[in-house]
C-alpha cells in the first residue's frame, strides 16, 4: 500500500485479495457467525454461506477488486463480483428494505470497476435503529455451490480490508 492509499484511507489488500477468492470486511466491527445474524433468511443460509459483522461506522466498502453486480432501488443493498469469480451480496441491516432508501446513499453504480477499499454504500446506522430495525450487515457469498467450501477467516473485531472469507476451489 502507498502513501496515498495511506492517507485517503484506502483498506489494504493482500495479492491473493486481488486474485478475487478472499473477502475482505466490507465494514469495521465485530464478526459475528451467520447462524446469529438477526434474520432467518441469512441466518439459515438460504442464500449462501457468509458472515455477519455488528458495525461500527456507516460506509460499506468493497470486499475485493471486482464489478458492482447488483445495486437495490433502496440502496440498502449491492453485489459485487470479484475478479476471481466470487459473488457476494453486502445486506445492510434487518428488514431496511421497508425504509424505502431512507438513511442510505448509493456510491456506485450497477456495473462499476471496484478496487478493494472502494465506497459503495453509505448508511445511517441511527436512522435504521429508530426505524425499528437491527443495522447488522449481513456478507454472503451468492455462489457457493461453485467452490468447495467458504471459510471464515475473520473473528472478533476486525477493521474495513481485513480477511473474514475465502472461497475455496
Amino acid at each position: 500500500m502507498g502513501f496515498f492509499d495511506k492517507l485517503m484511507g484506502k483498506a489494504k489488500h493482500e495479492a491473493s485479495a486481488v486474485k478475487g477468492r478472499k473477502v475482505l470486511a466490507p465494514v469495521g466491527g465485530n464478526v459475528i457467525p451467520l447462524e446469529e445474524f438477526p434474520d432467518a433468511v441469512f441466518s439459515q443460509g438460504i442464500l449462501g454461506p457468509g458472515c455477519g459483522i455488528l458495525p461500527a461506522g456507516e460506509t460499506v466498502v468493497s470486499p475485493f477488486d471486482g464489478t458492482v453486480t447488483q445495486l437495490t432501488d433502496t440502496m440498502h443493498a449491492v453485489g459485487v463480483t470479484s475478479a476471481g469469480g466470487v459473488e457476494v451480496l453486502i445486506h445492510v441491516g434487518v428488514d431496511t428494505v421497508e425504509m424505502a432508501g431512507n438513511g442510505f446513499r448509493s456510491l456506485v453504480k450497477q456495473g462499476q470497476k471496484l478496487r478493494a477499499g472502494d465506497p459503495l454504500i453509505q448508511f445511517d446506522r441511527g436512522a435504521i435503529r429508530a426505524a425499528g430495525h437491527a443495522d447488522a450487515v449481513a456478507i454472503v457469498v451468492t455462489n457457493s455451490d461453485e467452490f468447495s467450501a467458504v471459510e471464515l477467516r475473520g473473528a472478533g473485531t476486525v477493521a474495513a480490508g481485513e480477511p473474514i472469507l475465502e472461497a475455496v476451489k
